[in-house]
């Protein structure tokens, strides 16, 4: 039996749930540091805490972190990158991935999202449903894409970059590392790193 272990039993942990059984995972057990206060999420049970998940690693056939907060994310998939879990990618089965794409380890793919030829996408990502992820874009380590934003060609996201809802960004732009870039802007020119950016054109 595949079971999977996700550790954030959220919103976003539900959604990754859901689309692990529709690859064929047969049981997800979730963590969550709220634990024993949250001891379901959705269906699903929530049986212990980050150590409780580490000192049962041996238990799981893959491990994933269902946390939306990037540098949340980025912490626990390190913490338990060095414990030694077998960290997985969940790739819904209606997402577009080119097999000329890479997708790194811990990085989640949901329903209707594109990725073409040539992109990298770093580990712990989240692209979200219906995200567009164009040929030769660069997709930083712990960066999240949201619902229905486009890179387009040659785009190069920074780690833990957030891309909110519906935004678009021009074709060969960069996002430094740890921006955040709002719902349904549009990205014409190169944003530094830990700006936020808004509006159309987007300014910080």
């Amino acid at each position: 039996m595949k079971h999977l272990a996700i550790l954030g039993a959220s919103g976003h942990g539900k959604v990754i749930a859901d689309t692990a059984e529709q690859l064929g995972w047969q049981q997800v057990t979730f963590f969550d540091d709220a634990w024993p206060q949250v001891k379901k999420n959705g269906p699903w049970d929530v049986q212990g805490d980050t150590q409780a998940l580490i000192a049962s690693l041996l238990g799981f056939d893959g491990v994933v972190v269902g946390i939306g907060n990037n540098r949340i994310r980025a912490e626990k998939h390190l913490l338990l990158s060095s414990a030694g879990a077998n960290l997985v990618s969940i790739v819904h089965p209606s997402a577009i991935v080119s097999r000329h794409a890479s997708i790194g380890s811990g990085t989640v793919v949901f329903a209707n999202a594109v990725v073409n030829s040539f992109a990298l996408v770093g580990a712990g990502v989240i692209l979200n449903t219906g995200a567009v992820v164009e040929h030769d874009c660069v997709v930083g380590d712990f960066a999240h894409v949201s619902p229905n934003a486009a890179l387009a060609g040659g785009v190069t996201l920074g780690q833990e970059v957030w891309v909110g809802a519906c935004a678009s960004i021009k074709q060969l732009t960069s996002i430094g590392r740890g921006s955040i870039v709002g719902m349904g802007a549009v990205v014409t020119k190169e944003v530094e790193p830990g700006l936020t950016v808004m509006g159309n054109p987007a300014r910080a």
